[in-house]
């Protein structure tokens, strides 16, 4: 398994991730990823891309093409957990994500898209993207950490809050209205291969779905749970 618990008073999951693209955005995520206390390797062209890593950055650094098999396999994909391809090119990511989903089994892979149009393709073939007008280090974070539990928005009074999740495997073939709870938390959009839509009461929930919530501010950890939670018996599917 590519996750591991992290020793301490609350359990972290730690993944090795990684990086292919030492740019700006490359280097930012490396070093966040590091910071948090996971692992990583950062994987590109030219050696001298690796002066944008912070000093002291305890990573594996690999020179060469981030789709070559033998590069990825000393990045260490075989204990991977995560992948993000953040080169200049979006054909070079998108081979990147495809050999690490489809040759290695890296579920947690995102590629970086210039062309928003191809985005939605990609998507479509089961490979999270994001088109560069919508890139930052944290929305990567959330599609390759299964921990980051990002808000999206808080109302100035912290009472009401919206998140995105990615709803678990486990809610595949259940209703979505099952996460609506009166006063903790209401449903508002739903992302599914690419395209956003609005929840529909009987709408059933299918891998790979992402949705917004509105969240009772001070209930967060609640409605965290209740998207953790098993499927009950009699339950949809």
């Amino acid at each position: 398994m590519p996750l591991r618990a992290k020793p301490g008073i609350e359990e972290v999951v730690v993944v090795h991730v990684i990086v292919v693209g030492c740019g700006r955005v490359g280097s930012g995520l490396a070093t966040t990823l590091e910071a948090e206390g996971h692992t990583v390797a950062v994987i590109d062209r030219q050696k001298k891309a690796f002066r944008r890593l912070p000093e002291g950055f305890k990573g594996k650094t690999i020179v060469g093409v981030g789709f070559d098999r033998d590069n990825l396999r000393a990045a260490g994909i075989e204990q991977a957990g995560a992948l993000a391809a953040v080169t200049n090119g979006d054909n070079s990511n998108i081979v990147v994500a495809r050999v690490a989903r489809e040759a290695f089994g890296i579920e947690r892979v995102v590629a970086r898209i210039y062309d928003s149009r191809r985005a939605q393709i990609y998507e479509r073939l089961g490979i999270p993207t994001v088109p560069t007008v919508q890139w930052t280090t944290e929305r990567v974070l959330r599609r390759i950490l299964p921990d980051a539990h990002a808000v999206e928005w808080v109302d100035p009074s912290a009472k009401v809050a919206m998140v995105e999740r990615a709803v678990p495997s486990h809610w595949g073939g259940r209703l979505l209205s099952e996460l609506e709870v009166p006063q903790l938390s209401r449903l508002v959009a739903l992302s599914r291969l690419g395209e956003s839509m609005l929840i529909e009461p009987q709408l059933v929930a299918q891998e790979g779905d992402v949705v917004w919530v509105m969240v009772a501010g001070d209930r967060m950890d609640e409605f965290e749970r209740l998207l953790a939670s098993a499927p009950e018996t009699g339950a949809h599917g």
